[in-house]
C-alpha cells in the first residue's frame, strides 16, 4: 500500500522542488510554455498569451492534494521557475506510477532534470512506497532518454507504433 504524502517540497544542491503557486505563472510562460522546441514532445501545444498559463498554474494548484505530485522546479540561486516534473497513471495494486517533466531549453544540457528526477525517484521509493517507475520519451528525443538512465531509470523497450 501506498503512503500518500503528497507534493512534499525536496531540495537538491541547485533546486528546490515544490508545488506551484499562482505567481509561477509568468516564469511558466516566459521559461518553457511558449516554446514550440519543448512542447514539441508534450501532450500540449505552446501557450499564445500569458492567461493560457496562468489558468494551467490555477489548475494545478486547485488539484493539490494527498495523492497529486506535480512539482515546480525552482533554482535556488534566483528563485526562477524553470520546469516541472509529475506524476500520472498512479497505480496502487502494482505501487507504481509513470513521471513526466519538461524544462526550459535555456537550461538544457546542465544536468537540472537529472537532478530533479533523481530526488523524485528517491522520494517515491523511500517515502512513498513506489514499486516502479516508468517514464517514457520520444525516440527522437534522445537528451530525455539520457535523463533518465542517469537518474537510474532502466531501458526497457520501444512501444511501436504506440
Amino acid at each position: 500500500m501506498l503512503t500518500h504524502k503528497g507534493t512534499q517540497s525536496l531540495e537538491t544542491e541547485r533546486l528546490l522542488l515544490r508545488r506551484f503557486k499562482p505567481s509561477d505563472a509568468e516564469c511558466m510562460f516566459k521559461n518553457w510554455a511558449t516554446d514550440s522546441e519543448v512542447c514539441k514532445f508534450l501532450s500540449w501545444n505552446p501557450h499564445k498569451d500569458l492567461s493560457d498559463t496562468k489558468q494551467i498554474v490555477e489548475d494545478l494548484v486547485n488539484s493539490y492534494s494527498n495523492d497529486y505530485y506535480n512539482w515546480a522546479i525552482e533554482l535556488k540561486s534566483n528563485g526562477e521557475v524553470i520546469g516541472q516534473i509529475s506524476l500520472m497513471n498512479l497505480d496502487e495494486r502494482c505501487l507504481s506510477c509513470t513521471t513526466g517533466y519538461n524544462i526550459g531549453r535555456l537550461f538544457w544540457g546542465k544536468g537540472i532534470m537529472t537532478e530533479a528526477l533523481s530526488v523524485v525517484i528517491d522520494y517515491l521509493f523511500k517515502e512513498i512506497g513506489i514499486n516502479r517507475i516508468e517514464a517514457r520519451h520520444n525516440t527522437i528525443n534522445i537528451a530525455s532518454g539520457r535523463v533518465m538512465q542517469k537518474a537510474g531509470m532502466k531501458f526497457e523497450g520501444i512501444l511501436r507504433q504506440a
